[in-house]
């Protein structure tokens, strides 16, 4: 059998688009990914689904495998001629132990790639306001373990060196030996007011930071129950912070959101969020597809073939033009054939995607509100008249009868179905029981009953209960009607059928209108 390679990357130090291009590539072609806690989960969701995903993280006081058992599985698992990608916290090479496996590897012929990673020694001020350097306070910096304590009898530190040369010193793995730094650098000459912040979990969601000097920060991180991970800086770069902790004045900065939609279709909602300072989390509970039902199809077919008959064609949603447009180019049927239908869109977005496909709707509501399509169509229509409805299986009946009330005669179709999964259901659970989820985002009434019901098949017995304290973001009214079905509140709801509005509404911190 052919050896397989290992690509020893870096994963950043937390926010997930902090890997680099290779660092992605790494995790999208890897048959085993062999991962640690300091590796945003985030990125995992990038494998191939058949890739296999061993973890190895690494708390204080509890190895899940040792170092040189975990350099012997890359060893292992490449010689059985896999792509082997081990993702790493930061930077590999920056205390991260990449030496000791790449030798092992060496040892045993197996190719192997280090691919770089944003270390957080650097990263992590940045995203706490502070610059390891300035030209008006320091051009040096040192990055330096702060875990030498208490295996070792003595240090191999140069304290008074450190002390007299370096501007900024970095500590990193040093939270449990800070009042051994602190005195250490002061009796070698620091001066006890010199600056120092200790920042716990930077660049993600949980990011906290604290401040003081280094005759008094001890005192304050036991006080205020500082844990690790927390990268420690020293410096009088510290002082830069209260003027550019730029990431702390976004709206949604410490807030962790979740999102439901499907993954298609997720893209803008999770790039907006993080535009805004949260961090988003991808639980898509539905995943859209084609009709599954013989009769669906059967149905939908007929009406196409019949395409140049209908005087209306109503469009409900984004999807609702994919999966239309898709369906014609599968039967090879000219869209010419809708003649001289009148297009109606229901929303801005709707008319966007039609417009992309070279149609330009005829009849668009000026502002989305339910009944607004009902409204802008009423002047154009004609008793008698056909109209084809494409909508998704779970589509209400509500707007069929209305439109049959006008007098049309309406033809619905199923073009798209909603499935429900629940993929990477454990994590999100436990999220949810550790109170970090702080938003759920819901853009239909299906991700609702689609996120209640994966809880159930995922094991928890009420899960109406495991929401309760989450804030919840809808698109709609139907779907805040929805959620209130529920017994659940709903905090934030969007002005207009679009996720942009949608997150505008939960970036209003101080408006916490609780719709009942």
């Amino acid at each position: 059998m052919n050896k397989g390679r290992v690509y020893l990357v870096g994963a950043g130090p937390g926010d997930p688009k902090l890997i680099s291009v290779r660092g992605m590539e790494a995790i999208q072609k890897a048959d085993v990914i062999v991962y640690d806690r300091l590796a945003n989960p985030r990125l995992l969701k990038h494998r191939r689904p058949e890739a296999e995903l061993i973890f190895v993280g690494k708390l204080p006081d509890k190895h899940i495998l040792k170092q040189e058992e975990i350099n012997q599985l890359l060893v292992d698992l490449a010689l059985q001629g896999k792509v082997v990608t081990r993702l790493k916290g930061g930077d590999p090479s920056v205390f991260g132990r990449v030496g000791e496996e790449a030798e092992l590897l060496a040892d045993n012929d197996v190719i192997f790639d280090i691919i770089p990673g944003i270390t957080s020694s650097i990263a992590v001020p940045a995203y706490a306001g502070i610059p390891v350097t300035h030209r008006d306070f320091t051009s040096s910096f040192a990055i330096i373990t702060g875990h030498e304590y208490p295996n070792k009898t003595y240090s191999s530190l140069d304290w008074e060196h450190l002390a007299k040369a370096i501007g900024t010193m970095v500590f990193l793995m040093g939270v449990a030996n800070l009042e051994q730094i602190c005195r250490e650098l002061i009796r070698c000459g620091k001066p006890p007011e010199m600056p120092v912040a200790l920042v716990r979990w930077g660049t993600w969601a949980d990011q906290a930071t604290i401040t003081g000097t280094l005759s008094d920060i001890t005192e304050k991180v036991r006080e205020a129950n500082f844990k690790s991970p927390a990268v420690i800086i020293v410096g009088e770069v510290v002082k830069l912070r209260e003027k550019l902790a730029w990431i702390e004045k976004k709206p949604l900065f410490g807030r962790r959101v979740l999102v439901t939609r499907a993954r298609s279709q997720a893209s803008e909602l999770v790039d907006l969020i993080d535009d805004m300072g949260g961090e988003a989390v991808e639980f898509p509970v539905i995943r859209l597809q084609p009709p599954s039902r013989p009769e669906a199809i059967q149905a939908l077919d007929l009406a196409l073939d019949k395409l140049h008959e209908f005087d209306w064609v109503l469009l409900t949603s984004v999807n609702g033009v994919e999966y239309f447009f898709r369906r014609l180019r599968e039967k090879g049927i000219d869209v010419r054939k809708m003649g001289n239908a009148r297009i109606a869109a229901v929303g801005p977005k709707t008319a966007e995607a039609l417009a992309e496909r070279g149609i330009i709707a005829d009849v668009l509501p000026a502002k989305y509100q339910g009944e607004g399509i009902l409204e802008a169509i009423q002047a154009d229509l004609k008793a008698g008249q056909k109209m084809l409805l494409p909508t998704a299986d779970l589509a209400r009946d509500y707007l069929p009868a209305k439109l049959k009330e006008l007098g049309l005669e309406v033809t619905e179709v199923d073009v798209y179905e909603n499935v429900l999964t629940t993929d990477d259901g454990d994590e999100i659970i436990h999220l949810l029981q550790n109170q970090s989820i702080h938003i759920i985002t819901f853009t239909s009434s299906s991700t609702v009953t689609n996120l209640l019901e994966a809880l159930r098949q995922l094991g928890v017995e009420d899960p109406l209960s495991l929401l309760q304290g989450v804030e919840i973001a809808c698109i709609g009214p139907k779907t805040a009607e929805t959620v209130s079905q529920y017994g659940l509140p709903v905090t934030y709801m969007a002005e207009e059928a679009t996720v942009a509005s949608l997150v505008q509404s939960m970036s209003q911190k101080d408006d916490g209108v609780v719709y009942p």
